[in-house]
């Protein structure tokens, strides 16, 4: 009995403290935090949805660089297909091209320490981002980089929800074929994304190169309207509140993980009420656990007040995208749940032109057309393993 009591009162005091901590953390965070949201710019914009294109675009324009390549990924696996990533790296550093790779540390935590001294020893310059720090140990463990960034020579950039590794075109084991919307630019939004590179860079180094005109060509404008947002733990859920607000019709969400603030919630059934259409697309395979379960108690609600569920059959849905009447798009790395919209740092492109929308909801009508209604009956149907849970997600949701 006494040892019981001895662990009940240290397994207390552990949790007391990571969530003194935490709160403490996250309330100086919301004292330092930095969000930007650029003015409007004019680019031309391409999305993809496969990997394997994405990717043999994406390396073909690496391997046609001629200056710089600034790289920010949330993920960087230790497969084949990275290696030969961090391997095309090496050799354009080598060759004198300047590249700079910045990393998550537990995304990208599988990357081998032989592989980042290989990298640093052919000159490719490379840092983890948000490392462990003290006062507040437990909440900057929370802390990620969710943005996917890159930036070739100043004028080409990506960002959106692909990553670097196998599954990502479609190689994986379990959660294959993956489906994404990652986005590429050229025109004036891509000394946008050049910025918050060089800015995350500075915030992870102490090495401040945002002054630097190399990186920051003149760049001719393109015809697509758009407009970058980023975020960092804060005020993502007031874009997503305006972009709700001003719907009129029709609201889609591509998500893998839903899991909303009270305050999107409400948004989205406040929208039902006013007889806009809410579809939400999910995965009907999840990649973590509790994270189907946390989403149900929204659903339950949603369905019973005419949303549309979909989840999607063709492999895994990890798109990050939202539809506002045909006439707003967002596509970035922002996920529809609370860590996105409270821990993360996060960058998402809103985009007015009426045919990259286009291009969009094709994208989306596939979705659609590979998905399956969730009904009300699946999830009002008594099971005691679910229900445990679903109890645990909740409590869990906001690390989910």
């Amino acid at each position: 009995m006494k040892i019981i009591t001895t662990l009940a009162s240290i397994f207390l005091l552990i949790f007391t403290w990571c969530w003194v901590d935490f709160k403490l953390g996250h309330k100086r965070n919301m004292k330092q935090v930095t969000n930007i949201k650029y003015p409007p710019r004019k680019s031309d914009m391409t999305v993809f949805t496969s990997g394997k294109i994405l990717f043999d675009d994406f390396m073909k324009e690496i391997k046609l660089a001629q200056d710089s390549i600034h790289i920010l990924f949330y993920i960087v696996k230790n497969d084949k297909f990275s290696k030969e990533f961090l391997k095309l790296l090496q050799t354009k550093a080598e060759a004198g091209v300047e590249v700079r790779l910045l990393v998550d540390r537990i995304g990208s935590k599988n990357i081998s320490r032989e592989s980042i001294q290989e990298l640093k020893k052919s000159g490719v310059h490379f840092s983890f981002s948000f490392k462990p720090k003290l006062p507040f140990l437990f909440y900057s463990i929370q802390k990620r980089n969710h943005r996917k960034i890159t930036v070739i020579d100043g004028r080409i950039g990506y960002l959106g929800g692909f990553n670097i590794g196998k599954e990502y075109i479609n190689q994986g084991e379990k959660l294959n074929p993956w489906r994404d919307y990652h986005v590429k630019i050229t025109g004036e939004g891509v000394k946008d994304l050049q910025e918050v590179f060089l800015s995350d860079w500075v915030h992870d180094t102490n090495e401040d190169y945002r002054g630097t005109p190399a990186y920051f060509p003149t760049l001719v404008p393109g015809t697509q309207a758009h407009q970058v947002i980023v975020t960092n733990g804060s005020h993502l859920e007031q874009t997503l509140t305006r972009l709700i607000q001003q719907a009129e019709k029709k609201i889609i969400i591509g998500t893998p993980y839903f899991i909303p603030s009270q305050t999107l919630f409400q948004e989205l059934r406040s929208a039902l009420a006013r007889k806009v259409s809410v579809t939400v697309i999910v995965p009907e395979i999840s990649d973590h656990a509790l994270v189907k379960e946390a989403s149900f108690p929204y659903f339950r609600v949603l369905l019973k007040e005419g949303a549309a569920i979909l989840q999607f059959q063709r492999g895994f849905y990890h798109s990050k995208v939202i539809l506002i009447d045909d006439i707003i798009c967002d596509v970035g790395t922002a996920n529809f749940d609370k860590r996105s919209l409270f821990l993360n740092s996060e960058i998402n492109c809103l985009i007015f032109d009426r045919a990259f929308i286009e291009d969009v909801k094709k994208e989306l009508a596939v979705d659609i057309a590979e998905s399956k209604p969730l009904s009300r009956d699946s999830l009002s149907s008594t099971n005691v393993v679910r229900t445990a849970k679903e109890s645990l997600a909740s409590i869990l949701s906001p690390f989910l």
